[in-house]
């Protein structure tokens, strides 16, 4: 799913190529895309667009007569583009956003189309598509300190919870933790001062160097290869592959559709967290990396 890095460069992006611009229409390839009736998505067509911004993982935007568009990718959407009229590419395409000098096209690589596009009226139905988590980037220690200690949970659910903090998804709440060298099971009311510290500090700079790398690449043109794997990550997607800290492979925790990816020397004192995929085959889970390599050739012996 696009994150803050990402979806404040294509924020960025879409300011250099379509703000100021009139939107002439919008051509929706897919029924599941739009979530609203009303206003209708029609009354967007020939509004010239006064600017865009970030919402949480959202992109907002705003149209002459106080008209938005919300538009949340999700996991699998990505934006492109493309010149005028472009056709929308039929098994992942959802929408195109025709402009001129160019059309915005809207693809899902996924069969569940979890995608969305909501037209509202006003900044006030703007904000009720806003979870509410803080702006990491904006939010100073105490802040920062009050609303990761609201609830009491895990560290990795409280940094990817949109309630709690803007932007923050999977990747980078793996990569912030390896940062800060806490565990993601480690409960949030269990952390110290410093550790707090160490979580604030690791946050800002995680986002804002991969904000920084991702603005590099793209340059003054189109965000094409968003991803949540990217080969400067420390640990998200690198299950198996030496840290870049350490040395020690790195582990992973699947759960449903995600997976949580962490060093064991850094962020665990060396303790490897049980795996529910793996579980299932080791019934003794090991404690360490070392025992966990040694069952794994006994079921290989």
């Amino acid at each position: 799913m696009p994150e803050l890095p990402d979806v404040d460069v294509y924020v960025e992006a879409l300011r250099r190529h379509a703000e100021g611009e009139v939107l002439e229409r919008v051509r929706v390839a897919s029924p599941f895309l739009v979530r609203s009736f009303d206003p209708k998505l029609s009354d967007a067509h020939g509004k010239v667009v006064r600017g865009f911004r970030r919402l949480g993982k959202r992109i907002v935007w705003e149209l002459d007569g106080e008209l938005f568009l919300v538009l949340h990718p999700m996991i699998a959407g990505r934006l492109r583009w493309k010149e005028p009229g472009a056709a929308v590419p039929k098994k992942i395409g959802l929408a195109a956003f025709d402009f001129a000098r160019g059309s915005v096209i809207l693809t899902e690589a996924s069969k569940k189309k979890r995608a969305s596009l909501y037209v509202v009226r006003g900044t006030a139905a703007v904000d009720e598509h806003d979870p509410g988590g803080l702006e990491p980037l904006d939010a100073d220690l105490s802040s920062f300190r009050a609303a990761i200690l609201r609830e009491s949970h895990t560290l990795k659910r409280t940094l990817s919870d949109p309630r709690v903090l803007s932007g923050v998804g999977n990747a980078y709440s793996d990569e912030i933790l390896h940062r800060a060298h806490l565990s993601p099971v480690k409960q949030t009311k269990k952390l110290t001062d410093d550790e707090i510290a160490r979580l604030h500090g690791a946050t800002r700079d995680v986002l804002l160097e991969a904000r920084d790398r991702i603005r590099a690449e793209v340059g003054d043109g189109f965000p094409d290869k968003v991803t949540a794997f990217r080969p400067d990550m420390a640990v998200h997607g690198k299950y198996g592959e030496p840290c870049p800290v350490c040395g020690t492979k790195v582990q992973r925790i699947v759960r449903a559709d995600n997976e949580v990816n962490y060093c064991p020397t850094c962020q665990t004192g060396g303790k490897l967290l049980a795996d529910r995929s793996l579980s299932r085959l080791i019934k003794d889970w090991p404690k360490t990396l070392e025992e966990l390599e040694e069952r794994k050739r006994e079921r290989r012996g």
